[in-house]
């Protein structure tokens, strides 16, 4: 082509210059690097004003972060941009400051539960142990946890599995929405008073001694609201095309939730059931005042006292000498693991009964 074509050819005056269409913008690496100074600067400024406290130190830097993000990228991406980075850092600043103090938790357990933690702590009781000596095991707490966890979820599952399906499926009228009260009641019950009902109305009226079953059935009360809730929940995620399918083929409502909602909501059910486990397994309040503690192996959960793994944390920690906190650290190291183990089944559960599609 020509020079003479080149110069006539149209020239589109209106279109913009292709440098302002691109908006200047924080190269990838900012985020690192001004979390990187603000941690400097917070570590100088409590260095300097006489900080001991390193969560102190934390804090400033995190307020240093945002504070440097939201004037940077001010000034370089304007203010649009600006407030874009500040809010993501907002949640990234609030997820590390609940993540820090459970993993420091996590780490300290470990590390001193892990001094005594082996077979013969796991496999021995505290019976005619010396508690200002070492030695001793977990084991009677261990089994007394088992029991009483494995009796409330078999007491409140199958009540709350029912409560759920009647709630959604069949649930109408004032009745559905008594139920639908008390479970709402239950929910904020704290474990104390639960404790204290069956006390009063297990050993006290009806003169039943201090056992496991009693603190089973206190468990289970503070059990079966978080199933009610979390089955009542999946079992509305069921798309109803489901439900209608089945019934116009002429399968009767009651096999319809059988064999079409229930095995579609199972994962979600059971990681529910699990949740609700993993909350009461911690709880200590109704153990003091229903099972009363035991330093040997009790392996009837039906009559006589019973230890359990919170109890027997707050047993050895009540003690107050070197030999009795290993031990506390130990147990609340059993604890944090039987939870984690519970947890990964549910999931093995769920993912194996899961609908196939």
């Amino acid at each position: 082509m020509s020079r003479t074509a080149v110069a006539d050819a149209p020239v589109d005056r209106a279109a913009p210059p292709v440098s302002t269409l691109r908006q200047p913008r924080l190269p990838r690496w900012a985020p690192l690097g001004l979390a990187a100074v603000a941690a400097v600067l917070g570590i100088g400024i409590g260095l300097v004003g006489g900080l001991d406290s390193r969560l102190q130190w934390g804090l400033i830097a995190a307020v240093l972060y945002l504070g440097l993000t939201a004037v940077l990228a001010g000034t370089v991406e304007g203010t649009r941009q600006a407030k874009d980075r500040l809010a993501t850092s907002l949640i990234w600043v609030c997820f590390l400051l609940a993540v820090v103090p459970l993993a420091s938790l996590l780490w300290e357990t470990l590390v001193r539960g892990a001094k005594v933690l082996d077979g013969y702590f796991l496999t021995h009781s505290m019976s005619g142990v010396i508690t200002l000596e070492p030695g001793g095991g977990v084991y009677h707490a261990l089994i007394g946890t088992l029991e009483q966890v494995g009796l409330a979820t078999v007491i409140s599952a199958p009540l709350g599995l029912l409560t759920a399906v009647y709630l959604v499926e069949y649930g109408t009228g004032r009745l559905a929405k008594a139920i639908t009260f008390f479970v709402d009641v239950m929910t904020g019950i704290p474990s104390i008073v639960a404790g204290l009902f069956i006390l009063s109305f297990w050993i006290i009226i009806l003169d039943f001694g201090y056992s496991g079953f009693a603190g089973a059935m206190a468990l289970a009360i503070l059990m079966m609201p978080i199933v009610v809730r979390s089955t009542e929940e999946m079992l509305k995620l069921v798309p109803n095309e489901l439900r209608e399918a089945s019934l116009a083929l002429g399968v009767p409502k009651w096999k319809t939730i059988i064999k079409v909602v229930l095995p579609t909501a199972i994962g979600g059910i059971t990681t529910g059931i699990m949740l609700a486990v993993a909350r009461i397994a911690g709880e200590s309040a109704p153990i003091l005042l229903l099972v009363f503690g035991s330093a040997e192996i009790n392996n009837n959960p039906f009559d006589g006292a019973q230890s359990s793994l919170p109890y027997f944390i707050y047993e050895q920690w009540a003690l107050g000498n070197e030999a009795s906190y290993d031990r506390a650290w130990a147990a609340a190291l059993v604890l944090i693991a039987f939870v984690m183990i519970l947890n990964l089944v549910a999931r093995g559960i769920a993912r194996w009964k899961a609908p196939k599609h």
